[in-house]
């Protein structure tokens, strides 16, 4: 198989969202439009930190979440509005961290004060995506999304090596 083939197929999602309904909404179009490897679901940025900076235990694994090491073909898909922890903390430590400050992350959120997108610009985000509210032009937008990853060219796990 040659550098290129696949590419979509070697990509998994984090997705931090705590509306249930969006979440289930997301994951599903995007398995429709051809994104099949692994999903991970935070419903706020408290467990998403935890999961990334906290202790892990053996169990995490038993879990189906993949290990740290094992995130390098991983998209982090971020909501902002969430209890405990906003979207803005966990961005600001995932790109405050050398060991997660390459992996890409798209801000996907009802929001669209250009305030917001600036702030999340500032802080590294990679996409900034605005959730319709309208249900049929939100699955369009997690559609194209879903199209988007299967090109997009992730930089090499080499970050997540221990040192």
């Amino acid at each position: 198989m040659s550098h290129g083939e696949a590419v979509g197929k070697s990509i998994g999602i984090v997705l931090i969202e705590d509306d249930d309904g969006h979440a289930t909404l997301v994951e599903r179009n995007l398995r429709r439009a051809g994104i099949s490897n692994g999903f991970i679901r935070f419903a706020d940025g408290q467990e998403a930190l935890d999961y990334f900076f906290g202790e892990q235990t053996p169990g995490d694994h038993a879990s189906g979440r993949p290990s740290r090491d094992d995130l390098a073909n991983y998209v982090v898909l971020l909501d902002l509005k969430m209890p405990r922890v906003d979207g803005f903390e966990v961005l600001r430590r995932l790109k405050e961290t050398p060991s997660t400050a390459s992996m890409p992350v798209i801000v996907l959120t009802t929001t669209d004060d250009p305030r917001e997108i600036e702030r999340c610009y500032e802080s590294g985000c990679n996409v900034y995506i605005t959730k319709p509210v309208e249900y049929d032009a939100f699955i369009e937008a997690v559609r194209r999304l879903g199209f988007f990853l299967q090109v997009v060219k992730l930089p090499s796990g080499q970050r997540y090596a221990s040192a």
